[in-house]
């Protein structure tokens, strides 16, 4: 469910256009420990990966209750995490010492969204 898959990561790159990319990630936690296991996470991949790839977290925030959503939508969490490419991601994802982590992210959510954005100038 919170797997990338290699077709996922090919697709991403064909429809490059360019320049960096900021991936939406929309999280809901495990109820007991999810949130912790979480921040092991962005913890790992922050030490081991961060300048490696240049990702950046353009922001990381706790959601409030949806004001607008059907029954289910509503989310624990939101990040916005800045690639200077999308190859830069794809790289990342197939990197044997994110690998040795990506575990965390699993074990951490319920159910997420991973969704590539392309930043707009003005």
């Amino acid at each position: 469910m919170n797997d990338l898959t290699d077709h996922a990561l090919d697709v991403l790159l064909a429809e490059d256009p360019g320049g960096p990319v900021v991936m939406l990630n929309l999280l809901r936690f495990q109820p007991d420990g999810g949130r912790e296991t979480y921040q092991r996470y962005i913890e790992a991949v922050a030490a081991g990966m961060g300048a490696k790839y240049g990702l950046s977290v353009d922001y990381l925030g706790e959601c409030g209750p949806a004001l607008v959503a059907e029954e289910g939508q509503a989310w624990d969490a939101v990040a916005l995490v800045r690639y200077p490419s999308r190859r830069a991601f794809v790289e990342m994802a197939r990197d044997p010492e994110y690998l040795a982590v990506a575990h965390l992210r699993d074990e951490a959510l319920v159910e997420s969204v991973l969704q590539a954005t392309v930043p707009r100038e003005g």
